[in-house]
């Protein structure tokens, strides 16, 4: 079993992660700003500052990234990622950072989804995050065993969904069913990651989860 730290442990997709560790007998440290409503049984939770994260990760197999560059934390999620990373390969772990759809590719070799036309509403956070996947692609340390992952388009707390266990792993090209329709549930993303600290499959990879 592995000890994971949660960064950001205690949004909708780090409650998700945090059950679905906590369930397959990881040991998993929470870092959030403020304490769970709902606590995870089995996981130990700690809070702060963002900047101060970094405290979980010493002793950890693998760190999870979960913030969203929005309200206070929007501008900063680059330079916390890049902590984070330094952090976690001075401990000889795994970083995962969770991104966004739009650092995705319609198709091979085409300009990924943020370089293109996404809502205003949505154009800063989704190249905050992008700059996270360049970075890490780009300029992370030689010694970080990195994932970036992108969830299906239809993904967030307003679209929950249930845990199936089926669905699909990619790279950097977004995953479509037959309908055309992009989308998977917190559980089953949640599954995927963990599925991935476990088997190691795609080291320093950017990689899509879909169904």
């Amino acid at each position: 079993m592995s000890t994971i730290a949660l960064i950001g442990g205690t949004g909708y997709t780090g409650t998700n992660l945090a059950t679905e560790a906590a369930g397959r007998g990881h040991t998993v440290i929470s870092w959030s700003r403020n304490a769970p409503a709902e606590p995870v049984p089995g996981v130990t939770y700690e809070h702060g500052p963002a900047e101060e994260a970094t405290r979980i990760i010493p002793g950890a197999d693998a760190v999870v990234a979960t913030l969203s560059p929005r309200g206070d934390t929007a501008g900063t999620v680059l330079g916390l990622y890049q902590t984070y990373a330094a952090a976690a390969a001075a401990a000889g772990a795994r970083f995962i950072a969770v991104g966004g759809f739009s650092s995705l590719r319609p198709e091979a070799g085409a300009p990924r989804f943020v370089e293109g036309e996404v809502p205003e509403q949505f154009r800063a956070e989704a190249t905050e995050m992008d700059a996270v996947r360049e970075w890490l692609a780009t300029s992370a340390p030689a010694e970080l065993d990195w994932v970036f992952v992108s969830p299906a388009g239809g993904y967030g707390a307003w679209a929950a969904g249930e845990k199936t266990g089926v669905f699909r792993v990619g790279g950097e090209v977004a995953l479509f069913d037959d309908e055309g329709g992009s989308t998977i549930s917190g559980a089953d993303f949640a599954m995927a990651i963990i599925d991935e600290i476990e088997k190691g499959e795609h080291p320093r990879a950017h990689i899509s989860v879909a169904y």
